[in-house]
C-alpha cells in the first residue's frame, strides 16, 4: 500500500512538472560520459513524501550509498517526454521508491543508448523489482532502458507513447514487448494518419488499450479549449493538443485513487467492433483492468482493447451490448436514426442515453454499445425512443415509420450478466417521434431458447 500512494505521489508531482520543466537532452554521442546530460533523478521515500530526499548523479556509483537505497523494495522510476514550452524531450525523472540502483538511472539517461548493458547489471540490482513508466517521448526512452539491460525489467507502463518518428521505427529502437516482462500501454490521442499523430497508433505492449477508441478523449474539444483560453489566457493554449495526450496520465492515476473499483478493457478486433458491442467478453482473458491492477496477460501478439470514459475522474463507466431485432409486415429502412434509450435498475437509473443506428431495417438484428456513468446495478426494465429528425418533420407529421420489437437483450460487460427484456403488450410498436416503447425482465416461461436469446 505504500507503494502504491508513493507512486501517486510520483505521479503527481511529475504531472505537474510538465507545466514547469526547461531542462532538454544534449545531443547524444557514443561515448560513455554524463558531463553534459541535463537529467535530474529525484528520490522519495515513504518517510519523507513532501521532499526530494536525495538526488542520483548521472556516473557517480557512489550516489547509491549516499542516498542510502534499499536494493530489496520495489522501485518506480517515471519518466516524462514533451515539455510545455517548446515541445521539445526532456528526461526528468522521478523516482518514486523504496530503493533504486545507478545502475537504472545511467540507463535512462541521455536518451539510454549512450549506456551499454553491461553498465546497466554492474550493480546487479533485481530488475524484478523495477516498474518504469513512461509518457510521450518517455515511454519510448523506458523501452530502450529496459532493452539494455541483460535481465528483463518486470514492467513498463506507457502512457500514449510518442508517434512521430515511431510509428514505422523498428523496436529496437522503441518501446516493444521484448522490452521488459510485461508491458501495457494507453493510447489516447492517435488522431492523424500514422507516423503524424502524437500518440503512437500501433500497438508496441502486450496490452494495448484504446480508450474512446485512443483517437480523443471526452471533455477535450475545442469549445473547452476556448473556455479555458478565455479564463487563464493564451499561456493555455497548448490545452487543446495536451490534453488527450495527458489523458493517459490522468487515466493511470484514476487507477491508483479508485484500485478497488477498476475501469474494465475489452479486447477486441476493431473500435468499430466495439462500437457494436460485440467484444464484451472476459472469457478467456479478454478483458483487463486497466491501470496499476492490470492483469499481466501475455500472449503471442498484443492484445488490443478498448474502453469508454468519462470526461473526468473518476473516469470508470459500465458498458452494455444492446440487441434489438426489428420486425414488421412492411418493408422499410432508414438511415442515420437517433434513438434513446433509458436503463431502470435496483440501484439508479439512467435515462435518455442517445445513441445512432446508420441503418435500421425491417426483419433485422442490430447490436450496439451504451454506457452510463453510474452503477444502476441489476437491470429491471427499459424504456426506447426513436426521435424525430427535427422538432417539426413534414414526414413525420403525414406518416411516422414505425417497428415491431417483442424482445430486448442486454449483456452487462462489468458483472458479464445477460437480461433479456420483453414487451409489457407482448410485442411494441415503436414510432418515429412518438412515446417510448417500454420492456421489463422477461418471465423464464415466456424465453424461447430456440430463438437465440
Amino acid at each position: 500500500m505504500e507503494s502504491k500512494a508513493l507512486l501517486l505521489l510520483a505521479l503527481a508531482v511529475w504531472l505537474q512538472s510538465l507545466t514547469a520543466s526547461r531542462g532538454g537532452v544534449a545531443a547524444a554521442d557514443h561515448r560513455r560520459d554524463f558531463i553534459d546530460i541535463e537529467s535530474k533523478f529525484a528520490l522519495r521515500t515513504p518517510e519523507d513524501t513532501a521532499e526530494d530526499t536525495c538526488h542520483l548523479i548521472p556516473g557517480v556509483a557512489e550516489s547509491v550509498a549516499t542516498c542510502h537505497f534499499n536494493h530489496s523494495s520495489k522501485t518506480f522510476m517515471v519518466i516524462h517526454g514533451w515539455t510545455k514550452t517548446r515541445l521539445q524531450p526532456s528526461l526528468w525523472l522521478a523516482l518514486a521508491v523504496h530503493g533504486t540502483s545507478a545502475t537504472l538511472a545511467k540507463c535512462l539517461s541521455g536518451y539510454t543508448k549512450l549506456v551499454g548493458d553491461r553498465d546497466c547489471e554492474e550493480f546487479n540490482y533485481p530488475l524484478d523489482s523495477v516498474h518504469l513508466l513512461g509518457y510521450s517521448l518517455g515511454a519510448h526512452a523506458a523501452g530502450i532502458a529496459g532493452s539494455l539491460t541483460n535481465k528483463k525489467v518486470n514492467r513498463i507502463t506507457g502512457l500514449d507513447p510518442a508517434g512521430p518518428n515511431f510509428e514505422y521505427a523498428e523496436a529496437p529502437s522503441r518501446l516493444s514487448p521484448d522490452d521488459a516482462d510485461f508491458v501495457d500501454v494507453l493510447h489516447t490521442f492517435t488522431r492523424g494518419s500514422p507516423g503524424r499523430s502524437i500518440g503512437i497508433q500501433k500497438p508496441v505492449g502486450h496490452v494495448d488499450i484504446y480508450p474512446n477508441g485512443g483517437t480523443f478523449q471526452p471533455g477535450c474539444n475545442i469549445g473547452e479549449a476556448i473556455r479555458v483560453i478565455a479564463e487563464r489566457g493564451l499561456g493555455d493554449v497548448d490545452q487543446l493538443v495536451k490534453c488527450s495526450h495527458e489523458r493517459s496520465i490522468h487515466l493511470f492515476i484514476d487507477s491508483l485513487l479508485n484500485e478497488e473499483n477498476p475501469s474494465k478493457a475489452y479486447r477486441c478486433s476493431s473500435k468499430e467492433a466495439f462500437e457494436k458491442g460485440l467484444c464484451l467478453s472476459c472469457r478467456k482473458n479478454r478483458c483487463n483492468n486497466l491501470g496499476y491492477e492490470i492483469n499481466k496477460v501475455r500472449a503471442k501478439r498484443s492484445s488490443k482493447m478498448y474502453l469508454k470514459t468519462r470526461s473526468q475522474m473518476p473516469y470508470k463507466v459500465f458498458h452494455y451490448q444492446v440487441k434489438i431485432h426489428f420486425s414488421g409486415t412492411k418493408s422499410e429502412t432508414q438511415t442515420n436514426q437517433a434513438f434513446e434509450i433509458s436503463l431502470y435498475g435496483t440501484v439508479a437509473e439512467s435515462e435518455n442515453i442517445p445513441f445512432t443506428l446508420p441503418e435500421v431495417s425491417t426483419n433485422k438484428t442490430y447490436s450496439f454499445l451504451i454506457y452510463t456513468e453510474v452503477d444502476i446495478g441489476e437491470l429491471l426494465m427499459l424504456k426506447l425512443k426513436w426521435n424525430s429528425d427535427s422538432y417539426f418533420s413534414w414526414s413525420d407529421w403525414w406518416s411516422s415509420p414505425g417497428f415491431a420489437i417483442e424482445k430486448i437483450r442486454v449483456k452487462a460487460g462489468e458483472t458479464q450478466k445477460k437480461v433479456i427484456f420483453c414487451s409489457r403488450e407482448k410485442v411494441s410498436h415503436l414510432q418515429k417521434g412518438k412515446a417510448p416503447a417500454v420492456f421489463v425482465k422477461c418471465h423464464a416461461k415466456s424465453l424461447n431458447k430456440k430463438s437465440g436469446w
